[in-house]
């Protein structure tokens, strides 16, 4: 099963869940109406009641879907005591950290999230939340990184990933809003029974609020536990399939076992109330419970290990509590994290790429591409306050006169300051290899979805005029401008940008061949035998039959360089952004192909596979040789 298949089976398990959330509603206000009615309260009294009761569940199911939509996942990282890493973090820890969920979202083809730690928190836990990659966030608790090793802490990220590319996310912060919608009935009546305890000194019985309070209480309550009970049904399957991911990202299913086994060995309880995200965690503390929204640990483990005894855990809890309360006993004297060495693990590259799933070679060709990227450039890609200069550094032209004009409208936009550190960026890095362009742009994209408002417009603005400084749009140029505008544009409105989409393909073969044609010709700008023959070969992977005929549009050779082009693609784009998951399928299937024709995917044509997926909203692997081996499968 593939991305679009787990995206698919999400949007159907939501519809479910919706459905089953309104059937605990209507037993819940069916309860309460029955209640008042056998209290002697008469027929209209109930449908008084339930049509209030109805009201009240829906308003704060929407508050809090409200407050999550705008807030995204960022809100429940900082709700439970997150505090963000940073763009170029001093603490071993915290760098190794995010080196790992970077490696992770290029090699997947996913934005680079923003990265938490719970520093309160010292169970061993993860989690990923957001209704989109856009919008994502990774959080892991202190008690994870002091506990765990590079090989173990990347088998924890990579579950998460697997939450991420499998559509989890989005479904799993619609369950916050709704259990809240059916857990303020019980919470109303908890608050009613205490104010009254205080002013009637305990003689709540007389009341006839206390009974208002109490029946609250007991059907609010019935109601959550059915609604739990929907939950657990829900999260236990997607944790052993998140599991098998983490597998298949890295390999080395060691990893994720000695992770789990961590868990048993000691525990993952987070500090405050954790039941409203308790579904998204990486594991539980709670074991044999009805309600419980994760696999028993131990049955999770077998599945990696089918040897695994549990006598193993009983020296290896010893070990953990030791090692935790050394590290902070340093912490407290250095002021900072404890330092800890790891591994990178090998193994054989397996997996769907095109299902924006990694395998391990993509993930290794990720961490080799991060580190090629020279030390000034990623550091300043990764701070707040400057990696906008990395975004207007990779737009420099190579002519001397066009670079100089660009210059001058990054000194007029954002003044002279930034234009001279731009210019030194260069002196720096006269040339940077086209391959770790890309990676250096990705590696940008967390500080940047944290500019304002103004920044975020301005930004924009002298970005296009940079990219058309020349009077011609290269591929490279494009792909920057179309990423940068659906990052900003994504993270303004996250939930739009994942809603479900259901326009055919049928409808679009226009937009879809032109897709392709653009492929084809800059995959063989001067071979139009080969860009046909590459054409050829798209469509008929699209279609299922080889066309008569495959022609490269005349406007688009003619203009390979110029505007027209890239407007057009936009144009498409747009409107193929619409289609439904099966559809979008098969046209990446396509681009693949296309792409891959002749043997060799070059780099214009992996920077144009990644931002027509990225504005497809499809996760794709960087790296061109995943695509190869893909492509190569589809053959």
């Amino acid at each position: 099963m593939n991305f679009f298949e787990h995206q698919d089976q999400a949007q159907r398990r939501t519809r479910w869940l919706l459905a089953l959330f309104g059937l605990s509603v209507l037993v819940i206000v069916g309860s309460l109406g029955l209640m008042v009615w056998a209290f002697g309260g008469g027929t209209e009294a109930a449908a008084w009641t339930m049509g209030v009761t109805a009201g009240l569940i829906a308003l704060a199911s929407l508050y809090r879907a409200w407050q999550l939509r705008a807030g995204g996942g960022r809100l429940i990282a900082r709700e439970m005591g997150g505090v963000q890493v940073d763009g170029n973090p001093t603490d071993p820890q915290r760098r190794q950290l995010r080196n790992v969920v970077e490696e992770m979202a290029i090699a997947s083809g996913v934005p680079v999230p923003e990265v938490y730690v719970l520093e309160q928190d010292l169970g061993i836990n993860a989690f990923a939340a957001g209704f989109a990659p856009s919008d994502a966030v990774v959080a892991v608790t202190r008690g994870a990184l002091d506990s765990l090793d590079r090989a173990e802490l990347k088998g924890v990220i990579a579950h998460e990933f697997g939450h991420v590319l499998n559509g989890d996310m989005r479904l799993n912060m619609r369950l916050i809003g709704i259990l809240y919608g059916i857990e303020i009935l019980a919470l109303l009546g908890q608050g009613g029974l205490a104010r009254r305890r205080r002013r009637h000194k305990g003689d709540i019985a007389e009341t006839g609020g206390a009974i208002v309070s109490v029946t609250l209480i007991v059907v609010g309550y019935m109601g959550l536990a059915l609604a739990r009970w929907i939950r657990a049904g829900i999260s236990r399957q997607r944790e052993y399939l998140a599991d098998a991911h983490a597998v298949q990202f890295t390999r080395e299913p060691e990893g994720l076992a000695g992770a789990l086994k961590k868990v048993a060995a000691r525990y993952a309880g987070l500090n405050g109330n954790t039941e409203e995200i308790t579904h998204m965690l990486f594991a539980s503390d709670a074991i044999g419970q009805l309600y419980e929204t994760h696999p028993p640990l131990l049955d999770r483990i077998r599945v990696l290990q089918p040897h695994f005894e549990p006598d193993e855990l009983e020296g290896l809890r010893d070990q953990l509590n030791a090692r935790v309360r050394k590290a902070a006993r340093e912490r407290a004297v250095d002021g900072m994290q404890h330092k800890r060495e790891g591994t990178l693990p090998g193994g054989e590259a397996v997996g769907d790429a095109l299902g924006g799933h990694p395998a391990l070679t993509h993930i290794l060709g990720a961490g080799m591409l991060l580190a090629a990227i020279p030390g000034p450039l990623a550091w300043t890609a990764r701070s707040e306050a400057r990696a906008v200069e990395v975004v207007l550094y990779l737009l420099l032209n190579p002519d001397f006169e066009v670079r100089e004009q660009q210059l001058g409208l990054i000194a007029e936009a954002e003044g002279e300051a930034r234009a001279q550190a731009v210019r030194g960026l260069l002196d720096a890095e006269p040339s940077l290899r086209a391959d770790l362009r890309m990676p250096l742009l990705e590696l940008a994209f967390p500080a940047l979805r944290r500019l304002a408002a103004e920044e975020r417009v301005r930004l924009e603005a002298l970005v296009e005029r940079m990219i058309h400084a020349d009077g011609r749009v290269a591929v490279f140029e494009y792909a920057l401008g179309r990423l940068l505008a659906r990052q900003l544009g994504d993270v303004q409105d996250p939930y739009t940008a994942s809603r479900p989409r259901h326009a055919r393909l049928d409808a679009h073969q226009e937009g879809a061949h032109y897709l392709l044609a653009l492929l084809a010709h800059h995959g063989h700008p001067d071979d139009p035998d080969a860009a046909r023959a590459a054409l050829t070969a798209g469509l008929g992977e699209l279609t299922g039959a080889l066309p008569l005929d495959a022609t490269i549009p005349e406007a688009l050779s003619g203009a390979g360089g110029a505007r027209a082009w890239a407007n057009v693609l936009d144009r498409v784009l747009d409107q193929l952004d619409g289609l439904r998951l099966r559809d979008k399928d098969r046209l990446i299937r396509a681009m693949a192909v296309t792409a891959h024709h002749g043997g060799t995917v070059g780099v214009a044509e992996a920077e144009l596979l990644r931002v027509m997926a990225a504005s497809l909203h499809v996760p794709l692997p960087l790296a061109s040789d995943g695509l190869v081996d893909i492509a190569g499968d589809a053959l």
